[in-house]
């Protein structure tokens, strides 16, 4: 799909938002999806549009005439072209034909127009649709972070059926009311006089500002009614996702009391609603029919003085109640023209915002060959009043494994966002290969690191989808082969679909270490030269976390490692730990070095290694039968083997990690 009105599309909208209505500029910001230059077909389709427009228009002015003279056929009065078709001015039935016949005409344009206009529009709201979906992809960390995504969806929901609303009831609505307004005025003063244009002119004044205020004043309390009803939709939603909880603390009562007290506003807003489209309806109505009444009343003394026909009668009824029906849907026009102009507002200020992460000109892919990483004196800060890293300089080697830990809040994470340049550093620099991770492309960059995190998401889709996300041309077999070598084969083949099983929404079908496995394999089918594990086991127990490790160092085997970790244990043979705090690094080295040197990681092993003893010896009353077997809030996790012997110099390095997501 071609781009190529993308940023003329935003300098256009700079340039109109000076001047003009919401409405039109809306407009102007649509016109280049509306009459695209790429589509000569779709441009055609709007020129026939707008050709059956005013032939459809013509033909509904047209009945009007038809009905006045199948009227006057019938009362014996002369027929316009009776002079020289006198045996159609002799057949009255003929005349009620062609009524009919032009009904079925105007019926038939309108539809041929709507029919070759809905492919513009849907043109358009795909186009808009998938630019703004590729644009969100585009935006930073930063900006997801502070966004909920939820609102996101709805923003791109809410713009495309503004696209599609806009189209409908601005071309396909009120062109067509002001064109046959325009028509009926010039018949008007054609076939009768000034007074009646100024009568129907004045009626549709009065009309559209009582339309203008009530619907202002409807808006008002849908408003309201919309907000009630998300309310109750809300907590309906919050109770039932949380039915557990509920009947954990017998709190049924009290859910239905919430609901109901929500369901009460959207009652009382829905009874309001209801009255002032009763008014809405009751003062239109009222307003027309009194405009309506006014012209058949000096039609009739135009009859009664022989300037005007019956037939000039039925046909000034005829006219204001076509024109009535379009008028009746401008209450409803307005009030959806308004809430699409804001809807698709809110999509352009999307596409508006300026990505944060951007390719640098020229800049070329990442070119891996040994896959050294290299931070030099790197400084970063979510923001300026609060720094986060401060002039931090490692290296990884390639084919090393390197671990960072700290306390909370050190800047662990952060260290593996700015790898994967969800963020650029604030000063200093990233190197891979000697090269600026800033001057290669971001796709290139990411595809030559695999990431296995904590908290593995996954697609609400299949087993083999998740794992084909990694490399996405893999064939069945090289699926397969991955998920052998991340030990969950053997569980997805005594799955009744086997690798068709759905994992359901994030996942939550899989266990965490059938999830974790799956996360494995995805990166084992990418097959990068860089791993980044992000604690990628704290949150499994022992028996599952050895399990991980061991597929996770086969991952790790020859490709350059960078751990972020908080569990201790799993990382004690790395080639070297980088110990963070406050964001500045205090101390590195091998695990034993750490240890001898007696400072925050040894502080921090022996607090874990406590904490772990504590675990064993309550796990050991448990089992005595004279204490529950319960781990206490305080007791965090560790490594048992890690802590019953340390390895020895020879030990092989171990590419497993626990780090913290949180913006540290």
């Amino acid at each position: 799909m071609s781009d190529t009105h993308i940023r003329p599309l935003h300098a256009q909208k700079r340039e109109v938002s000076a001047g003009g209505g919401p409405l039109f500029k809306t407009l102007i910001n649509l016109w280049p999806y509306i009459w695209p230059s790429d589509r000569h077909d779709l441009k055609m389709r709007v020129v026939w549009a707008m050709v059956m427009l005013l032939a459809a228009k013509l033909a509904t002015i047209a009945v009007p005439f038809t009905f006045k003279w199948a009227t006057d056929a019938l009362a014996g009065e002369p027929v316009p072209g009776g002079s020289w078709l006198p045996w159609v001015a002799a057949i009255p039935v003929l005349m009620t034909v062609a009524y009919g016949g032009m009904r079925i005409l105007m019926a038939v344009l309108t539809q041929l127009r709507d029919g070759l206009f809905a492919k513009v529009a849907m043109h358009a709201v795909r186009r808009l649709a998938i630019m703004t979906f590729d644009h969100m992809h585009q935006l930073s960390l930063r900006f997801h972070l502070e966004r909920k995504t939820g609102g996101l969806t709805r923003v791109l929901e809410r713009g495309r059926n503004g696209i599609e609303t806009i189209v409908r009831m601005v071309i396909l609505q009120l062109s067509p009311t002001i064109i046959e307004l325009a028509l009926i005025v010039a018949v008007l003063l054609y076939q009768f006089d000034w007074r009646y244009v100024a009568t129907v002119l004045a009626t549709v004044a009065l009309y559209m500002c009582f339309t203008y205020v009530a619907t202002e004043w409807r808006i008002g309390i849908r408003r309201k009614m919309n907000e009630s009803d998300t309310d109750a939709n809300t907590k309906a939603i919050d109770s039932l996702l949380n039915y557990e909880t509920v009947k954990y603390f017998s709190a049924e009562a009290r859910e239905s009391a919430r609901y109901d007290h929500s369901m009460a506003r959207y009652e009382e807003a829905s009874v309001q609603a209801y009255t002032s489209l009763a008014v809405l309806n009751a003062g239109q109505a009222a307003i027309f029919t009194t405009g309506l009444t006014v012209t058949m009343v000096m039609c009739a003394f135009g009859i009664a003085d022989g300037t005007h026909t019956i037939g000039d009668f039925v046909m000034i009824n005829a006219m204001m109640i076509q024109l009535y029906q379009p008028l009746n849907f401008m209450g409803m026009v307005y009030r959806e023209i308004k809430q699409a102009v804001i809807d698709i507002e809110s999509m352009f200020a999307l596409l508006g915002r300026p990505q944060e992460i951007k390719d640098a000109p020229g800049a070329k892919p990442l070119d891996v060959v040994h896959g050294a990483i290299r931070f030099e004196d790197v400084s970063f800060a979510y923001d300026p009043e609060r720094p986060i890293l401060k002039g931090v300089s490692f290296e990884v080697p390639a084919g090393k494994t390197v671990a960072v830990v700290g306390p909370s809040g050190a800047g662990k994470s952060t260290v593996s966002r700015l790898l994967y340049r969800f963020y650029d550093v604030t000063s200093g620099r990233i190197l891979i290969d000697g090269q600026d991770i800033r001057a290669v492309t971001q796709s290139s960059l990411r595809s030559r690191i695999g990431m296995v995190p904590q908290d593995t998401v996954l697609f609400n889709d299949t087993i083999r989808y998740n794992i084909r996300y990694g490399r996405w041309e893999a064939s069945d077999a090289e699926v397969e082969e991955a998920a052998r070598l991340a030990q969950i084969d053997a569980f997805i083949r005594l799955a009744p679909k086997g690798y068709e099983t759905e994992v359901g929404e994030r996942g939550l079908k899989l266990s965490g270490g059938e999830k974790q496995r799956v996360a494995i394999a995805r990166t084992i089918l990418k097959g990068p030269p860089i791993l980044l594990l992000d604690e990628a086991t704290s949150a499994l127990d022992s028996h599952t976390e050895k399990e991980i490790q061991d597929a996770l160092e086969r991952v790790a085997k020859n490709r350059t490692t960078l751990v972020i970790a908080h569990r201790l244990s799993t990382i004690v043979g790395a080639d070297e730990i980088i110990v963070l705090e406050a964001g500045r690094i205090v101390e590195r080295g091998t695990h034993h070095q750490l240890l001898a040197a007696d400072g925050l990681y040894a502080s921090m092993w022996n607090r874990q290694r406590e904490a772990e003893m504590a675990r064993e010896k309550l796990a050991q009353v448990g089992d005595n039968g004279t204490a529950p077997n319960r781990n206490p809030p305080e007791v965090a996790d560790a490594d048992e083997d890690a802590l019953r012997s340390s390895p020895g110099p020879d030990a092989e390095p171990l590419a497993t990690v626990a780090a913290t997501l949180g913006n540290e």
